[in-house]
């Protein structure tokens, strides 16, 4: 995360125009993200402003919560809490940790594009069916569908109940939210904090990235696996019952 080979060799860290092309995003969208406050001010030398390390760390993670599906409103308020003197290797690590577990970020669809996508025209209850089981978001820009789309159309083919549906999804949120957080503070605790202590290049801080989503991978296929063994054992439990 280091700046422009010859700019660092400068001295002169990166203008605008180097700082937009090495996170790969426009300089009108950099200087937009500037007004609202997600990078800092950069240094001022003369009429040339600069930018060095920590502004592309800040601004690479703005654009990784944004490919996430995050809203400019929600990454302001996250960066809010990330002090303004964050090295780059505290800024690494919090995209590490606030980037989404989802492995692709939501599309955003018109109603026409969803109903084509779904193979049919979808009505207001299949709409309000799919957004409780959070396969799809309406907003102003439109309909922000996740990978879990098929998902949902399998549920609204098979005719479900609505209120099985919302009885099962209320389980699911609400043991899925115990676990997740049980596991994030085992992962603050076990993995972080130890790191946090011992970091001291910007190299730790892309390995310990690369670690937190390699568990990111391994946890979402061992609660799967849990499951099954808690669904099996459930199983055999009700045929010994009965």
């Amino acid at each position: 995360m280091g700046t422009d080979p010859e700019a660092a060799e400068s001295g002169e860290g990166l203008t605008i125009d180097e700082l937009a092309a090495a996170v790969g995003t426009t300089v009108r969208t950099t200087r937009y993200y500037a007004s609202l406050g997600l990078i800092p001010p950069p240094e001022r030398r003369g009429r040339i402003a600069y930018y060095g390390p920590a502004h592309r760390a800040r601004l690479e993670l703005v654009r990784a919560l944004q490919e996430h599906g995050f809203t400019l409103q929600a990454i302001e308020r996250t960066l809010r809490s990330v002090p303004d003197g964050a090295s780059v290797e505290e800024l690494a690590l919090q995209r590490a940790m606030l980037t989404s577990w989802t492995s692709e970020p939501p599309e955003v669809l018109t109603r026409r594009q969803l109903d084509k996508r779904a193979g049919r025209r979808l009505g207001d209850a299949d709409l309000a069916m799919l957004q409780r089981l959070a396969a799809i978001e309406i907003d102003a820009a439109g309909y922000r569908v996740y990978p879990h789309l098929g998902i949902g159309l399998e549920v609204l083919d098979l005719g479900v109940p609505e209120r099985g549906v919302a009885l099962a999804d209320e389980a699911i949120r609400r043991h899925m939210a115990a676990l997740a957080d049980e596991l994030t503070a085992i992962l603050h605790e076990q993995v972080l904090e130890p790191y946090t202590r011992d970091a001291a290049s910007a190299e730790d801080a892309l390995r310990m990235e690369r670690t937190v989503s390699a568990l990111r991978r391994l946890t979402l296929e061992a609660v799967v696996a849990g499951f099954q063994r808690a669904a099996n054992a459930v199983i055999t439990r009700s045929l010994g019952d009965r």
